[in-house]
């Protein structure tokens, strides 16, 4: 296959890995995976090496705002999600495309085989700093709008006339964030009501992640990813930016870097892979937000979230 943008065709019975994004993170995620999966410990035991202190404790005791800390939430992610993944690799078939929701874009190139998961770690720990950092410099926030259909989410979005206010991530038909400065926001999410949003949330987050105020963050992960080694993923990676396949390495790296200051068009990553296909999607990290948002996204395709032993044992007795 092609660049993003080429033509998507692949054979019935097709097989996607989608991986979660920040704030599926959850104290005591992958301490049952690592006790009784030896692939997954290895993983987890490689993680505190590269970082140089005990991801595995935190991801296992917590605290949770410590676990939550965007620094912390990302590699804990990634790294739950590469256990989950070195658990099931060889016992799921072919696969035929991966793609992961903003950092699970990570994982997904972590499965393809587009970069290890030690040069990604070290990536995604920092990318976590760059972020809050430029949270910090440029103080900005996010609102979930529920019940607008995209093109009205972005009209709204151009009607504010004060401060940055953006489409972030459109998840699915009705649930779309929006991203900005403070005042942005602020007018934003009055803007969405008046234009009939069922429900409007603002976001517990430190910075307004998929916006121009990333662009210092998106500087720092260029120079980082510059010094990684990127191969042509085996199968195509979904980049969140252009919703199309990337299947070229230098590619996946300047898409990775775009990622932070672009909307992430995960309904659209998913519609194509249906389109290409797929019927079978497996989640693999902690919890379902994935599977979830499938309900709107991939109506009546199967749909499996793998993310603890149990998961693991339900999906075998399914199979």
């Amino acid at each position: 296959m092609g660049r993003h943008g080429a033509a998507l065709v692949v054979p019935t019975m097709s097989l996607a890995l989608i991986f979660p994004g920040q704030g599926s993170q959850v104290v005591g995620m992958a301490r049952a995976l690592a006790a009784s999966e030896p692939a997954a410990a290895a993983v987890l035991a490689a993680a505190d090496e590269v970082l140089g202190f005990s991801l595995t404790a935190l991801m296992a005791d917590g605290p949770q705002d410590e676990l939550t800390a965007t620094k912390n939430a990302q590699p804990a992610l990634l790294a739950h999600s590469v256990a989950v993944l070195r658990v099931v690799q060889g016992r799921v078939g072919t696969i035929s495309f991966a793609a992961g929701h903003s950092l699970g874009e990570f994982s997904a190139h972590v499965a393809a085989g587009t970069l290890t998961f030690e040069d990604a770690l070290s990536a995604v720990r920092l990318r976590g700093e760059l972020m809050f950092a430029a949270g910090q410099e440029r103080p900005g926030t996010m609102a979930a709008v529920l019940g607008l259909d995209d093109a009205l989410l972005e009209d709204v979005c151009n009607s504010v006339d004060v401060g940055v206010c953006v489409p972030a991530n459109f998840n699915s038909a009705g649930q779309v964030v929006i991203s900005g400065d403070l005042l942005g926001v602020a007018q934003g999410m009055e803007r969405a009501k008046e234009a009939g949003a069922k429900r409007v949330v603002q976001l517990n987050v430190s910075g307004a992640f998929h916006s121009p105020l990333m662009e210092p963050a998106a500087t720092g992960l260029r120079k980082k990813l510059e010094a990684i080694e990127f191969r042509d993923p085996e199968y195509p990676v979904m980049s969140n930016v252009t919703a199309g396949p990337v299947s070229d390495g230098a590619e996946a790296r300047e898409l990775l870097v775009r990622q932070l200051t672009s909307p992430v068009r995960w309904s659209a990553s998913v519609a194509a892979m249906v389109a290409a296909g797929v019927d079978s999607f497996l989640e693999l990290g902690p919890g379902n937000v994935l599977c979830g948002l499938n309900r709107r996204n991939a109506k009546g395709i199967s749909c499996f979230s793998l993310g603890e032993p149990a998961d693991l044992e339900s999906f075998e007795n399914d199979a």
